[in-house]
């Protein structure tokens, strides 16, 4: 009988085998070395940067290089005036350029958001000029603007102004001509950004102000404003970094010039750095530099709500 129950009682389950972690492993261990390549490319020259901003490094003295602790700083904020100046002049040309930029490419977005013939067309020729590199808008620009061949001498041929006449070369006028030349290449940023979410706007929504009788300009105020909240604050942020670090078109077209008007922040760096071999001193503009971007990015950000919900 014993052994008859010992037969008929049933087998005992089988048991699970252990999930393998090598499946949930797998995605991070593919991602590894395109990480490791980010890590060696971005976070060792950022650190390097931290590193040599607390040192005296310049390759032709280096009898004078080693550990300078806080002088670089110190010798900035204290000592420098062409490190106030430059920030003045970085400061001044992001706020200029960006405000422009967006005010102009709003329009345009509006604009090649209608129905008209050819619309497709005026898209492709309204957003052309992001395609072009930078050194290249600024050898454009430096031909337009060149005294023999340029537009000053065919506005001398019209009887506006006089011969040989220079802009960039002008302290009056180098300003508002570097304006207008990244301005021909920055306004299509905007107005990329901006129309792709503009046509994400439900047309009810303006069907019903017109029903309410509301004018185009309170449904610009009310309906399109509102929903381009995010992408505005988004590509001013943006581009508000990118002119900052503007180096390529300035030191084309003006090279910092005349008379340093038109040399920002980077554009300085560059300057110590490249020309005067002082690493070091470069370092500690740069580490400056990266702390106010960073504090005016969380301070914009923070002011203007980005993807929250307005009350």
């Amino acid at each position: 009988m014993a052994q008859a129950a010992a037969v008929a009682k049933p087998p005992a389950p089988p048991r699970r085998r252990r999930a393998s972690a090598t499946p949930r492993r797998l995605p991070y261990l593919l991602i590894a070395p395109a990480a490791l390549l980010m890590l060696g490319f971005i976070a060792y020259p950022v650190l390097s940067v931290f590193y040599y901003s607390l040192q005296d490094y310049n390759p032709t003295k280096p009898w004078r290089n080693g550990f300078a602790g806080f002088d670089n700083f110190v010798h900035a904020f204290t000592e420098d005036p062409l490190f106030w100046d430059t920030l003045i002049f970085s400061a001044k040309w992001v706020v200029v350029e960006v405000g422009l930029q967006l005010l102009f490419g709003l329009a345009l977005a509006l604009i090649v958001n209608q129905t008209f013939v050819g619309r497709a067309l005026g898209r492709a020729m309204v957003f052309s000029p992001w395609a072009v590199s930078g050194v290249l808008t600024s050898a454009i620009w430096v031909l337009l603007y060149n005294s023999q061949t340029g537009i000053t001498r065919y506005l001398a041929d019209m009887g506006i102004g006089s011969y040989g006449t220079s802009w960039l070369s002008d302290t009056s006028t180098v300003f508002p001509a570097a304006i207008v030349a990244d301005l021909w290449r920055g306004v299509p940023f905007f107005a990329i950004l901006i129309l792709a979410d503009l046509q994400s706007v439900s047309k009810d929504l303006y069907e019903a102000a017109e029903v309410d009788g509301a004018s185009r300009l309170k449904q610009f105020w009310h309906i399109t404003l509102p929903h381009l909240k995010d992408a505005i604050v988004l590509s001013t942020l943006l581009r508000a970094v990118w002119e900052f670090n503007n180096v390529d078109l300035l030191y084309t077209l003006t090279g910092g010039g005349p008379a340093g008007e038109t040399t920002t922040l980077p554009l300085y760096i560059a300057n110590t750095s490249v020309d005067a071999h002082n690493f070091g001193y470069a370092s500690a503009l740069t580490t400056v530099a990266f702390v106010i971007l960073l504090f005016c990015s969380i301070v914009y950000l923070r002011l203007s709500k980005f993807g929250g919900e307005d009350k």
